[in-house]
């Protein structure tokens, strides 16, 4: 990846297929745009079909010819995850990318409908079921990768084994950092399998820095909304447009490699040009790894199957 990345240097993406969750707004939309103006075919996996068309059209005033399609999800749902996978699956033989991009921030402890704390729910579990319901499709792609966005909050995280849904005692911002770990850790130690697997799909890691999107500004009134969105985000953040650049780079520049975690290589990695940064020890920690991963299969009942090495 070339020192200052930008989407000029992006290759051209005609003939790929994308699926972006949280397409819609902030870092998913930029994201969506910049992969429409140079080609790609970009599935909009949104909760809300509505704001989902909006952001359709709003791209396609730009770029008419954006190639463009909205299908709704909640990923903190595992049931309209399966329900989705399985539409796509029927619509299309191979993907090429699958950016795991949305996310939750904040909220006061809630659960998802499966009964899991709402954002290792949103942010972890129904990213780490959708992978795994689309990774034989990822197979036949042209250049597969998956990139899970996690945060710089993941070296802050905790996974809390013996509380992962906060029910003896929940933070806001510490639930909120265990699922950008449990990002982390799922991204890297599912490079990890497809290494071992023999599989040509890549899987990378991103983040943002501090980037100005609705994560902040739509937290539960209060201290949180407060320092990030009304303080933090006019001083602090770039735009969503900078801040999508390193997820976008991890999916498409043509020398990245699997395992590869991408941010700003600015002060604090808070903003700047796509860089490759560290992850935490407990990103990389091989039985944290095996942990998450069994945790996930009984939690979420997808099995991962990677393909056989013939030798």
């Amino acid at each position: 990846m070339r020192k200052g990345w930008t989407t000029d240097q992006m290759p051209d993406q005609t003939g790929r297929v994308f699926v972006v969750t949280g397409a819609n707004s902030g870092l998913g939309l930029a994201t969506t745009r910049a992969l429409a103006r140079r080609g790609g075919h970009v599935i909009l996996a949104v909760r809300d079909e509505a704001k989902g068309r909006r952001a359709v059209a709003e791209i396609t005033a730009e770029h008419p010819a954006a190639s463009l399609d909205v299908r709704q999800v909640d990923l903190a749902d595992l049931d309209t995850v399966r329900a989705f996978a399985d539409r796509l699956r029927a619509d299309h033989p191979r993907l090429d990318v699958l950016v795991n991009n949305a996310a939750v921030m904040a909220p006061p402890r809630s659960l998802s409908a499966q009964g899991h704390e709402l954002q290792f729910a949103c942010n972890h579990l129904g990213h780490f079921a959708l992978t795994g319901l689309l990774l034989d499709r990822l197979a036949e792609g042209r250049d597969p990768r998956v990139v899970t966005v996690s945060s710089i909050n993941h070296r802050q995280g905790r996974l809390r084994f013996d509380d992962l849904d906060g029910e003896r005692r929940y933070s806001p911002m510490g639930f909120y950092n265990q699922s950008k770990l449990a990002n982390a850790v799922f991204g890297w130690e599912l490079h990890r399998r497809l290494t071992a697997a023999g599989s040509p799909v890549r899987s990378l890691l991103a983040h943002p820095g501090y980037t100005a999107t609705n994560l902040q500004t739509s937290t539960p009134v209060g201290l949180w909304r407060v320092v990030l969105g009304r303080i933090g985000n006019p001083i602090l953040a770039q735009s969503p447009a900078d801040g999508a650049l390193p997820q976008l780079s991890a999916a498409t520049a043509p020398d990245v490699q699997s395992g590869q975690f991408i941010g700003p290589d600015g002060l604090g990695e808070l903003r700047g040009r796509p860089t490759l940064v560290r992850l935490s020890p407990a990103a990389t920690d091989a039985e944290t790894g095996r942990r998450l991963w069994d945790v996930s299969e009984q939690l979420t009942g997808v099995r991962y199957a990677f393909p056989t090495i013939v030798r």
